[in-house]
């Protein structure tokens, strides 16, 4: 019997139930997926890992996928094969992805041609890793449902991890005047690093006053909210007349006063890469190839894990102390 040219089976993270990390199972003879028509065959070198990720695997998520299931979408590694119709990639290409279809989380994925991109020679397979979702979700909040304009400020809130970093490379090539939080002195350092004029500690206390004091009595234009939970109410009391608030990340319920949106007519507007038009995700492609291309967008690899440390990774994007950039998992 002639042997396939891929190996058939391989080591993939699977979930059978929804729960804690512990629920992430390293499995061994997972068979590997073949790509249908217009999809295609990526052997993975690197995957991203998103908060979204804990909340869909909690089953806590609005979307449940079909348990058993393996967690990743941000992809990065080489063409192995290709189905039917597919013209754009061949085996050999190196590609990033937006999403799977079998999941990243794995030594092989398939994905759907739509979804995959040439991974440009500048970057490596860590930071190809780190393009997907973080990028296209700072694109999607800052200039598709944000408008951000050149000359107005933004606040990125959680500013150090994969999406926050991406907003301040962005927003400081559009123009921006670029405010940044994070948790510890390193993750500030990284956001002066990546495009913000200023950095704050978002443990001191006293920290909102010194985001007024940067401000000015106008307030912020845009804030980039990655624990509305936490932060949506004090959000209310920085922006500016006509502000928005992009709401990219939450992790439970707030209490807010709307009085607070009619004192200014501000907003606070929901971001979803998920809702996103065909259009809609070539225009955020053509934005990041074209930024990489440029040299203002380099994406920032933080915390690198082999699968054997799913768990571990899954616990850490949650409950470390801070974020310093993308954290990706090595099969």
């Amino acid at each position: 019997v002639a042997m396939a040219a891929t190996r058939s089976v391989m080591r993939a993270v699977r979930v059978f139930e929804f729960g804690g990390p512990e629920v992430l199972k390293l499995q061994s003879d997972v068979l590997v997926p073949v790509p249908k028509e217009n999809q295609v065959l990526i052997k993975v070198h690197a995957c991203g890992v998103n908060p979204v990720e804990t909340y869909i695997r909690s089953g806590t998520y609005a979307r449940k996928p079909t348990l058993p299931y393996t967690p990743g979408s941000d992809v990065a590694g080489v063409i192995e094969s290709v189905g039917e119709h597919v013209t754009a990639f061949k085996k050999g290409d190196r590609v990033f992805t937006l999403e799977t279809l079998s999941g990243g989380y794995a030594e092989y994925a398939v994905a759907a041609a739509s979804r995959v991109f040439p991974l440009p020679a500048q970057l490596d397979f860590g930071q190809g890793a780190a393009l997907g979702v973080p990028y296209f979700t700072a694109f999607r909040a800052l200039c598709q449902k944000g408008c951000a304009k050149a000359g107005e400020s933004v606040l990125v809130h959680g500013a150090s991890g994969g999406v926050g970093l991406a907003a301040c490379q962005i927003a400081r090539a559009c123009g921006l005047k670029v405010l940044g939080t994070a948790g510890t002195e390193e993750g500030m350092n990284v956001i002066l690093r990546n495009g913000a004029h200023h950095a704050f500690n978002h443990r001191d206390a006293n920290y909102t006053e010194k985001i007024k004091a940067c401000t000015g009595p106008g307030g912020v234009d845009i804030i980039i909210e990655m624990l509305s939970n936490v932060n949506l109410d004090a959000d209310l009391q920085l922006l500016s007349c006509a502000g928005r608030v992009m709401v990219v990340g939450c992790r439970g319920r707030v209490e807010i006063n709307p009085r607070d949106t009619m004192s200014k007519e501000s907003s606070i507007i929901g971001v979803s890469l998920f809702l996103a038009t065909e259009e809609e995700r070539h225009e955020c492609a053509t934005a990041v190839l074209d930024g990489i291309e440029a040299g203002w967008l380099k994406p920032v690899v933080g915390l690198e894990y082999p699968l054997e440390k799913v768990v571990q990774a899954h616990k850490d994007i949650i409950d470390s102390s801070g974020a310093r950039g993308k954290m990706v998992l090595l099969p």
